[in-house]
């Protein structure tokens, strides 16, 4: 599997930061919960990294991605009922506009849930750019 040690290590973060805090915080809590979990796990996480897309060769939106670990997965959080079809969608739409091709989708809803999405660079429609000048 993929970047597969990476991604197990990313959901054992997830259950225990889902176990720890339950259900019913915003967002943001998770995500700020997910990074101390994952630095302590010794991964190297970067938040709300900017996703460039283009068409024609000309910038035509630009993404925030919740998070990317180790410089190789994309991780989405959610805090809602439940995952719905726009959301695995927004996840692969990403991983479609970047280099990277595994993605988590992690819900911290009444139930947890969990999406991991793969998206081989050379079965990709289009391609842009990631910038990666950002840091955290």
């Amino acid at each position: 599997m993929k970047h597969g040690e990476i991604t197990e290590q990313i959901i054992k973060a997830f259950y225990t930061v889902y176990n720890t805090l339950g259900y019913g915080f915003l967002e943001k809590v998770y995500e700020n919960a997910m990074v101390i979990e994952l630095r302590r796990m010794g991964l190297h996480v970067v938040c709300q990294q900017p996703i460039s897309v283009y068409y024609a060769g000309q910038i035509v939106g630009e993404y925030l991605a919740d998070m990317l670990v180790e410089n190789c997965v994309i991780v989405e959080l959610k805090a809602v009922r439940t995952l719905l079809k726009e959301h695995e969608a927004q996840l692969l739409n990403y991983l479609n506009a970047t280099s990277y091709e595994v993605g988590l989708l992690l819900n911290f809803g009444p139930t947890p849930q969990i999406k991991r999405k793969v998206f081989d660079n050379d079965r990709k429609k289009y391609r842009s750019r990631m910038n990666t000048d950002a840091t955290d």
